[in-house]
């Protein structure tokens, strides 16, 4: 019977393994494009290397960019410059010893002493180099007007004064549109088109470049045209509906060249070489505009079919590792998980491991900074911890749902039963409403049980008027009703409960506590208390339940997410003696609660004395019926006062209990309790976490919406 079920699940992994597995070979599926031809027309060459940036005059060597110039005479003879500052202006000279030509690019700016630097420095190379064939003076200068169009063509007209080579500005096809007079003033029409800034799918991008061409044939009959700038990036933000992928590059410059090569279109792809630096200036597409990426390794392969991620196999093989890590965690302890749930689990586990590998490969094919690297590091750690809340959950849910048999099931104790010790039930109140109250008593009073107490205690209420009524309606109740006014009294809830201790009856043996607001069942104290019949029992809790859960949407939505809590992460737990204790509808043996009290340094004392109890080596007993219905928060105002006691309260106890939790030191708690302990608190770490993402969110978010182009 083992091994059939052995075989059953290990079936069931090679099922989803190879599902997940065949998902990643679904969207990696080869694509058939035509395969780069043996010359192009010409890059658009920017030298600088990873780490070098021209505004900060940090530039290339003559060494570095021979080295470029090498690889780019296997696939070309023209290269296009964009500048003839520093190092950039040996560019021609480099050139000569590989027999590339060389479009020479001035670049025009704001800077009136740098223009008129770099015009010297270019008429003076033009004209003594035999590799340059033409002069660009000024790259989209009129279309970021920088410059006015008869500023430009001063310079136009100067340059080609000076030089014996054709001499044009190369600007985006529209602006070739809008100020036609140029034409008179060049000796070809030098254009971009680039139809991913114009949000122009890319799948009708290709004809798009063809289609503008031929407007601006038409348009400059006599010029000559040069495409001076067609690409497509391979990674960062979208654009439009746009993907960015180095399959996307591929695909698109593989076919478009061949048809441009074909039609006899002279064109620079951009470019040659990714340029980090650009990021600055164009956003993060910007740096990824190269064939061969910054470190000049080639990005896509020049022939045969074409791969989204050429090394899928490996990040394959890695979330399957990743996820069969993580299901080797969550079966640690997972005899009595029925097939639906096991196979439930394995799907959750691949999920995540295939997520995670693809976030993390996504994110190395980025360039980093020592600010993205912090980021990178930042959401990692966010995403890993999102995955352990989603596992952790998914856990819990499967458990809940898919067990053949709950491990401990504490039924209530319909029958007659022997057991019947005294119990004394306590009910705090701070400034709670005196007819709220009275509904408490009444239920209280209606109790079918033959031996209990009832002691209030409002604690630090001021105005005599909100507790005097509940002291006076206590007398009307009898004898066995007692009420306490203390004031001041400190400590919170832990500290009224303990004050109440040394007041209860000496021959109670079991002490309940319940909420102000909660009306019990008669059958409550009948059906739970005889569970204490055993010693090992020190806790007895039933649900936290509430009755005003139809009196707007607002509550039906609190009332949905408490009853998961009870329904499912409590009964869970139940089932390794882990459960978490609530400050109403609980009982303790009184033995116990005069030998551990209340906390009153904790916010959620009664949480933190449930954990004690457990770290004694006692047991708890948790029935999922509901026994008691108390009143939810009206507002969302009081909702997320709610919110932030319990949490404040399980980051308290976590701080002062690490020792016991983490490590299991001097203490009784078994692996599982520790483990429901911790991954029951999890969500409200992550939820702090949370704070600091979102604020970091609107911050990114203002910064891209303030500055789009620096901020990606």
């Amino acid at each position: 019977m083992a091994s059939r079920k052995f075989g059953l699940n290990l079936v069931i992994v090679l099922a989803i393994a190879a599902l997940f597995t065949g998902f990643w070979a679904l969207i990696n599926r080869p694509v058939t494009t035509p395969n780069w031809p043996e010359q192009i027309s010409g890059f658009s060459y920017s030298p600088f290397q990873q780490g070098q940036y021209p505004q900060k005059d940090q530039y290339p060597t003559d060494d570095q960019m021979r080295r470029d110039l090498e690889i780019m005479s296997k696939l070309t003879d023209n290269i296009r410059t964009y500048s003839v500052d520093g190092t950039l202006g040996d560019i021609p000279k480099l050139a000569e010893e590989f027999g590339l030509r060389v479009t020479l690019g001035i670049w025009i700016s704001p800077d009136l002493e740098r223009n008129e630097r770099e015009i010297q420095r270019a008429i003076e190379i033009a004209n003594s180099s035999r590799s340059v064939v033409r002069v660009v003076v000024g790259n989209e200068a009129l279309f970021r007007e920088e410059i006015t169009p008869e500023a430009l063509i001063v310079l136009l007209d100067r340059v080609r004064a000076a030089v014996k080579v054709p001499v044009t500005t190369s600007e985006q096809w529209h602006i070739w549109e809008k100020n036609p007079q140029l034409a008179k003033h060049v000796d070809l029409i030098a254009a971009h088109i680039l139809p991913f800034w114009e949000y122009i799918p890319m799948d009708k991008a290709g004809q798009y470049v063809l289609d503008r061409a031929r407007d601006l044939k038409k348009l400059f009959p006599k010029k000559p045209l040069l495409l001076s700038e067609v690409g497509w990036p391979s990674n960062g933000r979208m654009r439009g509906g746009n993907e960015t992928s180095p399959a996307d590059q591929a695909i698109y410059l593989r076919t478009l060249v061949n048809k441009l090569n074909r039609q006899g279109f002279n064109y620079f792809v951009i470019e040659a070489f990714d340029q980090p630096w650009k990021v600055s200036d164009e956003g993060s597409a910007g740096a990824y505009w190269g064939v061969y990426n910054a470190a000049r390794q080639q990005k896509f392969n020049f022939e045969g079919p074409v791969v989204a991620i050429p090394q899928w196999r490996v990040l394959a093989i890695g979330s399957v590792v990743l996820a069969l890590l993580s299901l080797t965690l969550l079966m640690i302890d997972g005899s009595a998980l029925r097939q639906r749930g096991r196979t439930f689990l394995t799907f959750i586990a691949f999920l995540c491991g295939s997520v995670l590998v693809w976030i993390g490969y996504d994110y190395s094919q980025q360039y980093s900074t020592w600010f993205s690297v912090t980021v990178g590091i930042l959401l990692a750690l966010g995403a890993l911890g999102v995955f352990i809340v989603l596992l952790t959950e998914a856990h819990e849910l499967a458990e809940a749902v898919w067990t053949h048999k709950r491990r401990r099931e504490f039924l209530p104790v319909e029958g007659d039963s022997d057991y019947r010790p005294k119990v004394s039930i306590h009910v705090p109140c701070y400034n709670e409403p005196p007819e709220m109250v009275k509904q408490t008593l009444d239920a209280l009073a209606a109790l079918d049980y033959p031996d209990y107490e009832v002691l209030i205690i409002d604690n630090n209420t001021k105005d005599p008027a909100v507790w005097e009524p509940v002291r006076a309606y206590c007398e009307t109740l009898g004898p066995r009703f007692k009420f306490f006014h203390v004031a001041p009294l400190a400590g919170f809830k832990g500290g009224a409960l303990n004050y109440l201790i040394p007041h209860t009856a000496k021959d109670a043996e079991v002490i309940a506590v319940i909420d102000s607001d909660y009306c019990v069942s008669p059958n409550w104290l009948k059906h739970m208390v005889p569970h204490f019949a055993d010693p090992k029992i020190a806790v007895v809790q039933s649900p936290q339940d509430y009755r005003d859960q139809n009196e707007s949407t607002f509550k039906k939505l609190c009332y949905a997410e408490y009853k998961g809590f009870f329904h499912i992460g409590m009964v869970t737990r139940n089932d390794r003696d882990a459960i978490i204790q609530h400050g109403t509808m609980t009982m303790t043996r009184r033995s116990v609660l005069e030998e551990l009290g209340w906390a009153d340094w904790c916010i959620c004392e009664d949480a933190e004395l449930g954990l004690r109890v457990f770290e004694k080596g006692l047991s708890a007993a948790y029935y999922h019926d509901s026994y008691g219905k108390g009143l939810m928060p009206d507002t969302f105002i009081d909702f997320k006062k709610q919110r932030f006691r319990w949490a404040y309260g399980a980051i308290q106890i976590i701080k002062r209990h690490t020792a016991s939790l983490l490590r299991g030191k001097d203490t009784e708690l078994t692996r599982g309790q520790r483990y429901h302990f911790l991954a029951g608190w999890l969500p409200w770490v992550a939820d702090g976490m949370n704070i600091f993402f979102t604020v970091g969110a609107l911050l990114w978010s203002a910064a891209m919406i303030i500055v789009p182009t620096r901020v990606d």
